[in-house]
């Protein structure tokens, strides 16, 4: 954090402040200051302060009223904090207030500095990177406030995101609040959080890249002790947890790895979460980490028996793929139907519907987004069928088999997805011939056969009822 020295100092803490040529209204304006841009004040006259503004490197006159005097020794490091602490919550004064918060790091001998105003600093910075995110919120008057913390050391990323540009704080003061000895066990946890935030991934990352951030982002989760947590921050660090371990999980699989240990992490970290203790501003983050984990949720199993007339089989097809095909377990037969996919085929996951009328595999190919193949019999010849959670392009989602009724010849399954930012569930049922909705709900117990016909295994294991 910079912040110049001069004799006298003000800030401004006025958007759209004028700075003019003269002392008087009508007097050329020569630019325009923000909130938080600090002036080195020169002299005064009729109301007007001759200033100089080193962002800018221009001086020139402005009303004494749309700026305040700054001081940054030691003796005025008290209400500098006090100013931080009111301005820490005050949004859209974000960068006023890390602004303020950068003249008191100034003044603040090191021996009386804490880890309250770097955090209060990175959830500011944090806060104007979320208002800024997004076509629609990215005014000029915060593309301003990103020029005026920029000159405090404050840094951001960007990068495209599902159509819009995403903003993130680069976290270096959430780094150091991490590090500093007298760092309370919430500060350390909410700084954890804001460094592992799963939406703050550039989408773009390489494979190796982003393993290796999965890493270290499990590193900086795990090194946080939930000691004198408050039940809401405690419930928030298992479910980042949890979305951190499904990530690691399908990392894992895509290298060939074992990942039963981290999907079984995922699974356990995810029911340790009480939701009940997150309210509705944090239920979100609640729901992302089980979409994420349900995603991947099949890591935590093994492969269990195969049926006595079908079975799935993994052989692999081009560089990166991995092709599945469905026999008859008569010896000598051949493959009924084959398909390869660049994703992870579930295996534990493949289960035979009725009598051996079809079969349903798990299919993931993204992180976030799992698929459901089926396999079954048209027109004499076994095709394979697959349907995604959503219709729009992939973001957050998973679908999963959910049961089977035989006199209808119906498939029940259960969808949810992430679309705009908002969690969408759906309980369905489809008819097996061509797979068409029938019937949906938005609860099972809303549609009469999921309460008579749904698997006992997804029943048990599914995290869909939640």
């Amino acid at each position: 954090m910079i912040l110049a020295m001069a004799a006298a100092l003000a800030i401004v803490v006025q958007d759209h402040t004028s700075l003019r040529s003269a002392a008087q209204s009508g007097a050329t304006e020569l630019t325009t200051l923000w909130q938080g841009d600090v002036l080195e004040v020169r002299g005064e006259r009729a109301g007007y302060l001759q200033v100089y503004n080193y962002r800018r490197e221009r001086g020139g006159y402005l009303r004494s009223d749309t700026v305040r005097p700054l001081g940054v020794t030691e003796q005025d490091a008290p209400d500098l904090l006090a100013v931080l602490r009111f301005l820490r919550e005050s949004r859209g004064s974000e960068a006023l207030g890390i602004s303020y918060g950068a003249a008191y790091l100034k003044a603040v001998p090191s021996r009386a500095l804490t880890a309250e105003p770097l955090e209060a600093i990175a959830r500011m910075a944090e806060r104007l990177a979320d208002t800024a995110s997004g076509s629609a919120a990215a005014t000029a008057d915060l593309g301003a406030h990103l020029d005026v913390v920029a000159q405090f050391g404050i840094h951001m990323r960007s990068f495209e995101r599902n159509g819009h540009i995403q903003v993130c704080y680069d976290g270096e003061l959430f780094q150091k609040v991490l590090t500093m000895p007298g760092a309370g066990s919430e500060e350390r946890a909410l700084a954890a959080l804001s460094l592992t935030r799963p939406d703050c991934i550039d989408p773009a990352l390489a494979t190796a890249a982003r393993s290796t951030l999965d890493q270290e982002r499990g590193r900086i989760l795990e090194g946080v002790s939930e000691h004198d947590l408050t039940s809401l921050t405690r419930s928030r660090l298992h479910a980042r947890r949890a979305a951190v371990w499904a990530a690691v999980a399908f990392e894992q699989a895509r290298h060939g790895e074992v990942n039963t240990l981290s999907g079984q992490r995922a699974l356990a970290e995810l029911l340790d979460v009480q939701a009940n203790e997150l309210g509705e501003d944090r239920r979100a983050e609640y729901v992302d980490a089980l979409v994420r984990v349900s995603a991947s949720r099949w890591a935590a199993q093994v492969p269990g028996r195969s049926s006595d007339r079908l079975a799935l089989g993994a052989i692999p097809g081009d560089p990166g793929q991995t092709c599945i095909s469905l026999q008859n377990t008569k010896p000598g037969s051949v493959p009924l139907v084959q398909r390869c996919t660049y994703g992870i085929a579930w295996l534990a996951s493949a289960q035979v519907v009725g009598d051996s009328q079809a079969v349903v595999l798990a299919v993931q190919p993204l992180e976030t987004w799992r698929e459901l193949w089926i396999f079954h019999p048209r027109g004499g010849h076994w095709i394979v069928d697959v349907l995604p959670p959503g219709t729009d392009d992939p973001d957050e989602g998973y679908i999963e088999y959910a049961g089977y009724v035989p006199a209808t010849r119906r498939l029940l399954i259960t969808r949810e997805v992430k679309d705009r930012g908002h969690f969408h569930q759906s309980f369905e049922e489809l008819r097996l011939d061509d797979l068409v909705t029938i019937r949906q709900a938005s609860r099972p117990d809303l549609l009469h056969d999921f309460g008579r016909w749904q698997d006992v295994i997804w029943r048990r294991d599914t995290l869909s009822l939640h």
